[in-house]
């Protein structure tokens, strides 16, 4: 049987293939967590406080991974804790994703007076300090996972906007576009079932840098205090909480964070192998 051209460009693109295997295990790991984590990453016991992980001494087969300052099972909380990342970056993209699309869709198309509006609140936007904003934001509206969700969401909404405002730019003038306005199709119909499919390769890349990006910051406002409130399981908080140990046990960071490194890894790989075999290309 005969592939495909674009499938057989994305069998040959390496980066493609050793993200999308590393994704789709992390998200696999995050969706049957209950079933994979052999303890309640809530259960504490101060009993079997900092076990080491299976190739120290010390260590007991009940934790492979050991336990920490509370003897909670480290490989519980770092199972549940793809949870956390993958769930805040999806929420993330969601929200900025429609905000960013439709503002861009809007801009572009029509163009005008309202492009001017959208490309000042986009500038206004590109002006902030994401980093400096989020940690005001969620600091006085309380940490917790959704505040963090929401307040990302509403901030991370730029790239989205102007990669569909381009797109939208480039197709108005296209002959189908022309075609579509001459039978009196809806403007509706014309910027989300035409111009917005005809650019998702461009949005599928997008989403992919951004989704690295969401994952990271979390992991930072996290560390610092201010995004998933303890004891729920995430990989910034399971970094700051082993921070003070560093020096004798440095397994409990090195662990969340190459989990946390091979995640955005494999998350940008995907980028990288999406745009190179797409090409960025519309009908």
């Amino acid at each position: 049987m005969t592939l495909s051209i674009p499938l057989r460009r994305a069998l040959g693109n390496s980066g493609l293939m050793i993200g999308g295997a590393v994704l789709i295990l992390m998200i696999a790991v995050a969706l049957f967590a209950p079933m994979l984590a052999p303890h309640d990453p809530y259960a504490q016991d101060l009993t079997q406080r900092f076990l080491p992980p299976f190739w120290q001494d010390r260590s007991v087969p009940e934790h492979l991974l050991g336990t920490d300052h509370l003897g909670r099972d480290y490989l519980s909380r770092l199972i549940y804790g793809a949870r956390v990342s993958l769930g805040v970056g999806l929420g993330v993209i969601v929200i900025s994703g429609v905000i960013g699309i439709s503002l861009g869709l809007i801009a572009g198309y029509f163009g005008g007076l309202t492009d001017m509006v959208i490309s000042f609140l986009i500038t206004t936007r590109l002006s902030l300090p994401i980093v400096l904003v989020a940690l005001a934001a969620v600091a006085f509206a309380g940490a917790s996972l959704k505040t963090l969700i929401t307040v990302l969401g509403l901030l991370l909404w730029d790239r989205f906007a102007v990669v569909s405002r381009a797109a939208a730019q480039s197709l108005r003038s296209r002959d189908f576009i022309k075609g579509l306005r001459a039978i009196g199709a809806s403007q509706f119909r014309i910027l989300f079932l035409e111009l917005l499919p005809n650019m998702r390769s461009a949005l599928i890349v997008v989403v992919t840098l951004e989704v690295a990006n969401v994952i990271l910051l979390e992991a930072a406002l996290s560390f610092l205090g201010l995004g998933v409130r303890a004891p729920t399981p995430s990989w910034g908080l399971m970094i700051a909480e082993g921070r003070d140990n560093i020096l004798f046990d440095p397994w409990l960071i090195a662990l969340p964070g190459g989990a946390l490194c091979a995640l955005v890894l494999a998350v940008n790989l995907l980028g990288d192998g999406l745009r190179d075999v797409t090409g960025g290309r519309a009908k």
